[in-house]
């Protein structure tokens, strides 16, 4: 993918982005400036890895971008709140089967809608473009959310 070190930082970004929402004062200000530069950060990275789209096809696109990236982002605040309630309940000791259970039945759900998001995204760009350009597109989404989740895995202690 062109332009790797713009990935790296983007997900190096997307991971400060809680922490930020921790500190006191202007916290959510702060936070909000942080979430539009990686908006236009990983735009500008799409944009720069689909340089080879016709105008028709620019047309056809970044509105199907734009709302994917609405989608996404419903479905980044669902894990964000999966994370916290996990942290908030292996802070108080192993977890219980029953908080366990829901909690795994949460992040498999958010798993599946966003593999359903993808899928219907690559259906939409596959009708308005050839089907490499689409699988670019995809790939640069897999790749981005890749880097995210493996720095979340890092991050997040197993359960126990």
């Amino acid at each position: 993918m062109k332009y790797l070190p713009i990935v790296l930082l983007l997900g190096t970004v997307l991971l400060a982005a809680p922490a930020i929402a921790e500190q006191g004062g202007n916290a959510d200000a702060q936070r909000e400036i942080l979430l539009q530069k990686i908006k236009a950060d990983k735009k500008l990275l799409v944009s720069m890895n689909m340089d080879d789209l016709t105008d028709e096809e620019a047309k056809a696109f970044w509105p199907v971008y734009d709302e994917y990236q609405k989608d996404l982002e419903k479905l980044n605040q669902r894990l964000g709140k999966a994370i916290m309630e996990y942290a908030q309940a292996l802070s108080k000791g192993p977890l219980a089967d029953d908080v366990a259970k829901r909690l795994l039945g949460e992040a498999l759900a958010i798993d599946e809608a966003e593999l359903k998001l993808k899928q219907a995204t690559a259906e939409k760009l596959g009708n308005m473009m050839p089907m490499r350009k689409v699988a670019r597109y995809i790939q640069i989404e897999t790749k981005i959310r890749a880097i995210i989740k493996a720095e979340l895995a890092r991050e997040i202690p197993l359960a126990y």
